[in-house]
């Protein structure tokens, strides 16, 4: 057993490793991405429907921080092991090499760590915003309830899109996500083997599409709201 644990901790070590490790943390980041964005577009069937979603979320106690727990996880192994690759890549990669990469290589591919940092960063201030509302509390969905006695996520969301400073902190930082996951989305078909020059065009096309169909879906909530489509009745 500690011979299979080393050679185990070994393989986590090794770059082929962290790149395993990476595909399967970014496969769970993406299901929760793709889940998460289809909870909130209940908003657009209106304000009852949102926060019934939110208070049964909620209301689902210890599975909802299991959940919280395991995507906190993955997501900072996920960040640490591609800062560490990106480290390792550049001290190991030659300048000649580095220049013919470029010349293959797309924005998003070569701006993997930045935006990963971004949408880090977004995160933390995500969590302030609408999970711990330290930032604009005065309109978070606990201080404010709905006609049926249940926090009012609808407007706590509304109001808040309806300030362009936040509305364009969230759709900087949605760009982001669609401009890692473009690049993302190969990747993980290549560290599982399934990238050659017959498959690379499909790839390539399905993390495009993929990403473009998830950043409209995220964008059309505050760009709906900062436009009056969703709006708070009083």
């Amino acid at each position: 057993m500690p011979l299979i644990s080393d050679c185990f901790m070994t393989f986590l070590r090794s770059n082929i490793g962290k790149k395993m490790v990476m595909a399967i943390t970014g496969s769970m980041m993406l299901l929760y991405l793709i889940f998460h964005l289809l909870g909130n577009l209940l908003i657009f069937k209106g304000p009852s429907w949102i926060n019934v979603y939110a208070s049964i979320l909620h209301g689902s106690g210890p599975i909802l921080w299991f959940i919280r727990i395991i995507m906190f996880i993955a997501f900072s192994i996920h960040l640490i092991y591609g800062i560490e690759l990106t480290i390792e890549n550049s001290r190991a990669r030659p300048e000649r090499y580095r220049l013919k990469k470029n010349l293959r290589s797309t924005f998003s591919s070569r701006n993997m760590i930045w935006t990963g940092i971004i949408i880090a960063i977004y995160v933390i201030y995500h969590l302030l915003h609408f999970t711990i509302p330290i930032i604009h509390p005065e309109l978070s969905a606990v201080r404010n309830i709905d006609v049926s006695n249940r926090p009012d996520v609808f407007g706590m969301v509304v109001l808040n899109f309806q300030r362009y400073t936040v509305a364009v902190i969230y759709i900087l930082a949605m760009m982001a996500v669609a401009l890692h996951l473009s690049h993302g989305i190969q990747s993980l078909f290549q560290t599982l083997g399934l990238n050659n020059e017959e498959t690379l065009p499909i790839i390539i096309r399905i993390g495009f599409i993929s990403s473009i169909i998830l950043l409209l879906g995220f964008l059309s909530i505050p760009v709906a709201s900062l436009t009056g489509i969703l709006r708070v009745r009083i």
